[in-house]
């Protein structure tokens, strides 16, 4: 759906009825507020209607309902960091991360707490480990992602070996409907489910549909679902089973905001290993590692990841980390395992008996027993997707194909097959990954900017969801299947699975408002691409040379891919303003987002004269955070004063400026 579906009186009114009804709520319908929302760290790029960012659940609430009212679709959105499209959309957009952001309890001894979507992973983590727990998932945006984004794409990462995916640690949901109904859900028993059936209304409704679709379609949910740890493509249909309690939240998990709108959840926390060790295997290269990984299992690791020599070359060409790689063993490929224990002796012995079982393959090996070299060699591991971007004298590479799960048992072959995959199709990449549950990270280098190349992706998409296939898998291990992948889903499900799941979604969304064309009866794979064969930015003469971008101020701003490290609000420098503001204007990636948006001149149009990049750059200290931290070198305190020195040609600097333009002259005056 285009944005022109919708008319500029509708919209005026929708804005104006936000506006009266959401006192202390901010709406947003600036053309600046919508290209800030019109991409998340996919390809994709969708224009909002607009943005609310509801202060209260109540508000929240409200802004639902009028919504309604003008019959808008809406797009529930976190820290946008997927890799999917799903959170872009020709919606109106609520991001809950602002305000919506609270830990309402914790009961240690229950070992549950009670959140708001918009709560930072690491926040409800800082706070758990009081009591010695955690929340499982963690994935590598652990420090700025929400727990909202968290339940709609089904996160997982590093421990979910031993810790699980969101879905199995979700007790129970408060949710809303987009006609108004809000409930609690979560396990549900036959007596309990015959009684919400027979309690009649919407509530009613919507539960005996949900059991309509269980009894017809449970034979080939238990034959077709992939038996693997990280099936994250579809809706969890099977989470309603019988044998699973018709655990309705945890069907909700995974939804990508195209059924309910979460209002809070009660999530399961664990124990959290105090004491930590970290095994770096070497090996001569990435299959070889996946061979291993099954080896390993039976020892019972807290995580087993893997990384290839690509992603690490790549890191050195870039100068980044460089004090890091050092504390790698040689090799051509790296398995990080991960062992705990409730003392630093037991997480010691627990490792040193799989160096002694785990030989065979092995080239060399270092144990790292003190947190200062563990979080090192981590951070090496975290740069992930960022790490094989826009490195000197490479092509681009991008997120389309990057996330694929098989058996880890398979693991090794499948690296191979996929490999040779990406040979037939002249394709580079780093692989890496969750490798203890098979789960394989990419990142290629796609070219999405001419026909014949999005001829070339689209066939490349077809024969590697048919060797997952092949393989048992999944298209999605983790990031969720958005926009991306969504019409492939037959080629995994096939069409009666594909068509439960738009049952699915109709028995919660029946006017099809929620977050429309991703997963069910999803948008296009090549629709919507932010940098498609349309991308035609403005080359304007520049002061910087920009000789580490080819000498082209577009493709510097379009370092940024959207990882959003510069949103986290504790640790390190990048990105101050962003720490006190909370505005996604004033962090790195809002900053470089609205330079885009201007470069491509759909939304912003006065260039260099644009007074909300001004605004938004104004704040920036120019410490160079984020050319420092960021995992692109994105340098925003080099892009302001491109920017502004393109600006004040044309506009009046301000006195204070003036002055201190003029402090020799004066300073020999006063002399």
């Amino acid at each position: 759906m285009k944005l022109n579906h919708y008319s500029n009186k509708l919209i005026n009114n929708l804005a104006t009825e936000l506006r009266t009804q959401l006192i202390g709520s901010e709406v947003r319908f600036d053309e600046a507020s919508r290209a800030l929302y019109a991409t998340d760290s996919s390809n994709y790029r969708q224009i909002p209607i607009g943005v609310v960012i509801p202060r209260t659940v109540d508000d929240l609430v409200k802004t639902t309902e009028i919504a309604r009212r003008y019959e808008v679709p809406l797009l529930v959105r976190g820290a946008g960091t997927s890799l999917a499209g799903q959170a872009c959309n020709v919606a109106l957009i609520i991001d809950t991360s602002k305000y919506l952001n609270k830990i309402i309890k914790i009961d240690a001894e229950q070992q549950l707490a009670w959140v708001e979507p918009g709560v930072i992973l690491d926040d409800l983590r800082m706070a758990a480990e009081q009591y010695q727990l955690t929340f499982g998932p963690d994935p590598a945006t652990h420090n700025r992602c929400t727990l909202g984004g968290m339940i709609g794409n089904n996160a997982s990462g590093v421990h979910s070996v031993t810790m699980g995916k969101t879905v199995d640690n979700v007790t129970a949901l408060e949710i809303l409907t987009y006609d108004g109904l809000r409930l609690w859900v979560g396990k549900t028993s036959e007596n309990e489910l015959t009684q919400l059936i027979e309690s009649g209304g919407r509530c009613g409704e919507i539960y005996r549909n949900l059991k309509m679709l269980r009894d017809q379609y449970a034979p080939l949910i238990r034959e077709k679902f992939p038996k693997i740890p990280r099936r994250v493509s579809g809706y969890n249909l099977d989470e309603l089973l019988p044998e699973n309690d018709f655990h309705v939240a945890r069907a909700l998990v995974g939804t990508e905001s195209t059924c309910v709108l979460v209002l809070q959840a009660i999530v399961k926390l664990c124990p959290s290993p105090q004491h930590r060790v970290l095994l770096v295997f070497g090996f001569t290269s990435i299959d070889v590692a996946g061979d291993v990984t099954s080896a390993i299992l039976p020892y019972h690791p807290l995580c087993i990841e893997g990384l290839d020599a690509d992603m690490i070359d790549d890191m050195r060409k870039k100068s980044k980390q460089l004090r890091n790689l050092d504390l790698l063993p040689s090799g051509r490929a790296w398995l990080l395992v991960e062992f705990g224990g409730y003392s630093l002796e037991e997480s010691v012995a627990k490792a040193q008996l799989l160096i002694k079982e785990v030989t065979f393959a092995v080239l060399d090996y270092r144990l790292l027993t003190d947190p200062v070299s563990q979080k090192q060699v981590w951070a090496i591991r975290e740069s992930g997707a960022a790490a094989t971007n826009s490195v000197p004298g490479e092509p681009e590479t991008y997120p389309g194909w990057e996330d694929a799960a098989v058996d880890p048992h398979h693991l090794g072959d499948y690296l191979r097959d996929f490999r040779h995959l990406l040979d037939q199709y002249s394709y580079k990449s780093s692989l890496y990954g969750h490798f203890g549950e098979g789960c394989v990270h990419a990142r290629i280098n796609f070219d999405l900017h001419q026909p014949e190349g999005l001829r070339q992706w689209r066939g490349f998409l077809v024969e590697a969801t048919d060797l997952v296939v092949k393989y048992g898998g999944s298209l999605s291990g983790e990031h969720g299947d958005g926009q991306a992948r969504a019409e492939l889903l037959p080629r995994m499900f096939g069409d009666e699975l594909v068509q439960a799941f738009s049952e699915f979604k109709a028995i919660w969304d029946p006017q099809q408002r929620m977050n429309p064309g991703k997963i069910v009866k999803p948008y296009p794979i090549d629709a919507d691409l932010r940098v498609g064969p349309n991308y035609q930015p403005w080359q304007p003469s520049t002061y910087f040379s920009f000789h580490q971008d080819q000498g082209n101020f577009a493709k510097a701003v379009n370092r940024c891919v959207g990882v959003g490290k510069c949103r986290r609000t504790h640790g390190g420098l990048m990105c101050p303003s962003y720490k006190v503001t909370r505005e996604e204007q004033y962090s790195t990636r809002g900053r470089a987002h609205l330079l885009f948006e201007m470069l491509q001149g759909e939304l912003l149009r006065d260039q260099w004269n644009t007074l909300a990049i001004k605004q938004a750059l104004e704040l920036c200290l120019a410490c160079k955070g984020c050319k420092h931290e960021c995992p692109v070198a994105v340098d925003i305190a080099t892009y302001k004063a491109e920017f502004m020195a393109h600006y004040y040609a044309n506009h009046w600097r301000p006195l204070q400026a003036q002055v201190l333009g003029k402090l020799p002259q004066l300073a020999y005056i006063a002399s």
